[in-house]
């Protein structure tokens, strides 16, 4: 057993303090005993002293953190069984497909037929699975495209919650349900446009979007067939007043798009989608502005065609000029704020068109355009009745009996 005599000291470089504690300590040294003493004393004496604790060094980094740089990290593993329907929701992009099945609702709930809850009920059930079985097929096809966009990096099947697989049969299922509810529940046209739109977008818009511009026209297309499907679930067929409503959807889809991809345009150029924001700015700008225009126009037009009253016209007015001056703001300033205000007011200014339209709607039932026509009908014959045709030949004058002078 030996012992040690130690003198305290006290050293700090970054504020210039240098202090020596002249009180010597004795240690017996045994085993691991020295050590325990030397950390003791060496706290005891620090609390004593001047020195900001943060600049008095400690006697251990056994707790030091170290930051992980590494470049990829493992993905954390999620229970997928008790989170399925999330997961089903994020497949579907549930806030799309809810726009969609709007507008298909919006679409029944305006044709001159009567209203059956439950083929309103099928048509906006099976809409909303084909709507579905798209977008799963879409983000199928897309996730090395998704992984390069801070948009869509955070997908389900991007971050590795579901397999391709899963995405596939999800998209199997919801498509055969959706169709088989469209043909037996409402209508074999309805079930057609619904089968030709999952084609159109899945097979020719989603690759078309990495090759041309035309993707947003051809995207607009799929955008205007759901109001359509609605339309023709509730009369059975198409006619003037669902290619006004289909108008009405496709125009809307450009200014709504290209005020979206406008502050998106990092992303897609990183991710080689073929935009009009990223190809040709000026011509975003224009379409954007043009297509508010044409919404405009046809609105004034519908009470025209037999759609809606004269009074739509009149109150969708402010609506669509207030929607084409954030347009040509965006048109003059074509920067983020302006391309942000013209989104976010067509996620207003859609509902309430609808909503305008379907308070203003010229006819509630077939039988109102039938009776107009009879009414029609009526009228004419009685116009008949009254005007009398006198058959051609010579003309034969009346002799009087008055004598001749």
């Amino acid at each position: 057993m030996s012992y040690l005599k130690v003198i305290h000291c006290t050293l700090c470089l970054k504020h210039g303090y240098v202090g020596v504690y002249s009180k010597p300590v004795l240690f017996k040294i045994t085993n691991n005993t020295l050590f325990q003493h030397l950390a003791r004393i060496s706290t005891a004496q620090n609390w004593r002293s001047k020195v900001p604790l943060k600049t008095q060094t400690t006697a251990t980094v056994k707790n030091k953190v170290t930051q992980d740089t590494r470049v990829w990290k493992e993905t954390p593993s999620y229970d997928r069984k008790s989170n399925t329907g999330q997961y089903c929701l994020m497949l579907s992009k549930s806030r799309l497909t809810s726009l969609v099945v709007l507008t298909s609702m919006a679409g029944y709930a305006l044709a001159p037929a009567p209203f059956q809850l439950t083929t309103f009920a099928f048509c906006a059930v099976g809409t909303g699975l084909v709507s579905a079985a798209a977008n799963s097929i879409n983000q199928y096809h897309e996730v090395p495209f998704d992984a390069q966009m801070s948009r869509t990096k955070n997908r389900v099947l991007v971050k590795g919650l579901l397999e391709p697989v899963h995405a596939i049969g999800f998209a199997a299922l919801t498509s055969s349900v959706g169709l088989g509810v469209l043909y037996f529940g409402v209508n074999p046209l309805t079930a057609a446009l619904g089968a030709g739109n999952l084609i159109l977008y899945t097979s020719v818009y989603t690759p078309m979007k990495r090759m041309s511009i035309l993707n947003t026209w051809l995207g607009s297309v799929v955008g205007a067939i759901p109001p359509l499907m609605g339309w023709a679930g509730c009369t059975g067929g198409l006619d003037a007043g669902a290619l006004v409503l289909g108008a009405l959807l496709y125009s809307w889809q450009f200014p709504h798009f290209n005020a979206l991809s406008w502050n998106l345009r990092p992303d897609y150029s990183r991710a080689g989608y073929r935009m009009m924001a990223v190809t040709n700015p000026a011509l975003c700008r224009r379409v954007a502005l043009r297509h508010t225009g044409i919404i405009t126009a046809t609105c004034l037009v519908s009470p025209y065609i037999g759609v809606t009253n004269t009074w739509f016209a009149l109150e969708s007015l402010p609506l669509n000029i207030y929607f084409m001056y954030l347009a040509w703001q965006f048109y003059q300033k074509s920067d983020s704020a302006s391309s942000r205000k013209l989104f976010r007011f067509s996620l207003v200014h859609l509902p309430a068109l609808m909503l305008l339209m379907l308070v203003n709607k010229k006819y509630w039932s077939s039988s109102d355009t039938q009776e107009q026509t009879d009414t029609k009908i009526q009228d004419v014959g009685i116009l008949d009745k009254r005007i009398t045709v006198l058959p051609r030949g010579p003309v034969v004058v009346a002799q009087g009996n008055d004598k001749q002078c």
